[in-house]
């Protein structure tokens, strides 16, 4: 799975001219899926997410999570985050997960944010999305970009390598 974490005053997306998600204080999240994620992928990085500290405290410091200040989370589907752009012009997303396959663990992340405890409103699942988000202030725009690879979870076989073009984290290559 690929995040893009932004730090938000406020937060919304429609989907044919309705607001389906708004927020005030919190995380937008784009959630991209690929087509080697599975549930559990997205519980770890969900459970991850709820407890980072990325809000600014009474000293202007990003150390208080999202819970701590009492704030919400935007949960959008994003499957253009696996957009591979290495061959031509045209981006492919053969490594995204189909719709079929990315739904049900967008909605694992989704729910697991909520199990938590967290206060959640979610985009238009595979329609078309107009977001409007107001930064946090000067740091406020952060964009994180955190990949969950298998390896993560389990430890690869002796021999097995991660491909470098597919997920975040490099320590097996």
């Amino acid at each position: 799975m690929k995040l893009v974490i932004q730090r938000v005053k406020k937060a919304s997306v429609s989907s044919g001219g309705e607001i389906v998600g708004s927020i005030s204080l919190g995380l937008f999240i784009l959630i991209g899926v690929s087509d080697t994620d599975t549930s559990e992928n997205a519980k770890k990085l969900a459970e991850k997410v709820y407890k980072m500290r990325l809000m600014r405290d009474e000293e202007d410091k990003m150390n208080k999570s999202v819970s701590d200040v009492d704030g919400e989370f935007l949960l959008v589907s994003q499957f253009t985050l696996y957009a591979d752009t290495a061959g031509g012009n045209r981006p492919s997303f053969i490594h995204a997960a189909r719709p079929e396959i990315a739904r049900p663990i967008y909605e694992q992340f989704v729910q697991t944010i909520k199990d938590l405890g967290g206060k959640v409103e979610i985009g238009a699942f595979g329609n078309y999305m107009e977001i409007e988000t107001i930064g946090g202030g000067e740091t406020g725009r952060i964009a994180i970009a955190l990949g969950v690879a298998p390896h993560l979870l389990q430890p690869p076989p002796h021999g097995d390598r991660v491909d470098p073009r597919r997920y975040a984290c490099h320590c097996c290559i």
